[in-house]
């Protein structure tokens, strides 16, 4: 009769300890580098780190819990209502928080609410019973309960986006206005002299910023500000059709349009063509966001892009810092949107022969600025 061998025992659980031992350095130092603490110095912090992979050490998470008050979860609450604001950005986002978080070893908690009320009462559910030690706050509005809410509570967040009041806020967030600046210095430079602007919901703090940059943007050109050729509220693509129909029924109309939302400008492309109008040649249209749906359209979408993904992953590592203890005010990052020129707003419309001599075309017919 054969004897069954015993299962091979499974390989022993690496521990603070044999951190310690193998660095030459205390259990409680280790302990503290590989929780973030600020006493600990960025050379040891990385050298134990680079040790911990090595060796294959993971943490026990209920017990780490225990002993540092921390659920080592980020938080991030989406309001699901409305229109599905986070929609164009969401799949990149999530992808470049959950990546930041897994090299800490953290988690992202994600969970969904119908409205600004029902956003507050999450989180303050999750603050209650200790699931997330921070939060990540997308779509930040003038006035915005969730920052409110986490004042008061002192907990640890950053913005994607700014606030009115930004006392005690830290944030990462994109030059939308430096953007609308420089697509309104782009259409003049092409000749445009009447350029429309629809704007998203006011709001949103976006919303104001941008509009300073198509001000500014027209401030440069040197062409006078029509308060008929500004409008807002357009977020969806039904909202940006219903808004760019305003815009094409004055009876001087622009002759281009910038958008400070791609889905906005997508329903421009509605709005001209049920006038006759073509993208490009009889309508210029730029815009800002960078969603997939833009490069399909006909003709593809020239806009300002957002690098969704680098954000999620810059707006975690702020986060881990703020929850660590750096001050607010030490984290505050603006980045620059990516420029993608297609085909939007490429026309040969030059009223007055002389802005001819601005951008021209090569002999591949690709402009030249």
């Amino acid at each position: 009769m054969s004897i069954a061998k015993p299962r091979e025992r499974a390989a022993k659980r690496v521990t603070i300890n044999d951190l310690a031992r193998s660095l030459g350095i205390a259990k409680g130092t280790v302990s503290r580098a590989l929780n973030g603490y600020p006493d600990i110095s960025e050379t040891t912090r990385v050298r134990v780190t680079r040790a911990a992979e090595r060796m294959g050490y993971r943490p026990l998470a209920q017990a780490q819990a225990i002993r540092t008050g921390r659920a080592r979860s980020l938080g991030l609450v989406l309001n699901a209502g409305g229109d599905a604001e986070h929609r164009p950005f969401l799949t990149d986002f999530l992808d470049g928080i959950s990546r930041a978080a897994s090299e800490e070893s953290w988690t992202l908690s994600v969970a969904t609410a119908h409205d600004v009320e029902d956003e507050v009462a999450t989180m303050a559910r999750l603050i209650d019973e200790r699931k997330v030690d921070g939060f990540i706050l997308p779509r930040t509005r003038l006035h915005d309960a969730r920052i409110d809410l986490l004042r008061d509570l002192d907990v640890p967040f950053v913005l994607f986006g700014r606030t009115a009041d930004p006392t005690g806020c830290a944030w990462y967030d994109i030059s939308g206005e430096d953007a609308m600046t420089a697509a309104v210095q782009r259409l003049a430079h092409r000749g445009h002299r009447r350029i429309g602007f629809i704007n998203g919901a006011l709001e949103y703090t976006y919303a104001g910023l941008r509009e300073g940059g198509y001000r500014a943007g027209l401030a440069d050109a040197r062409l006078p500000f029509d308060p008929a050729l500004m409008v807002d509220g357009a977020t969806t693509m039904a909202e940006g059709e219903v808004q760019g129909e305003c815009l094409l029924d004055l009876a001087e109309p622009p002759t281009a349009i910038v958008c400070a939302l791609d889905l906005a400008a997508l329903g421009v492309y509605r709005a001209a063509a049920r006038r006759g109008l073509r993208i490009g040649p009889d309508l210029a249209v730029i815009s800002y966001d960078g969603i997939p749906e833009g490069a399909t359209a006909t003709p593809p979408l020239t806009t300002y892009a957002v690098d969704s993904r680098a954000a999620g992953a810059r707006l975690a590592k702020l986060l881990f810092a703020r929850i660590r203890g750096t001050d607010p005010e030490r984290l505050r990052e603006l980045a620059p949107a990516r420029l993608i020129a297609r085909a939007s707003d490429v026309a040969d419309f030059y009223p007055d022969p002389a802005a001819a001599l601005g951008p021209i075309r090569n002999e591949n017919n690709h402009w030249e600025d």
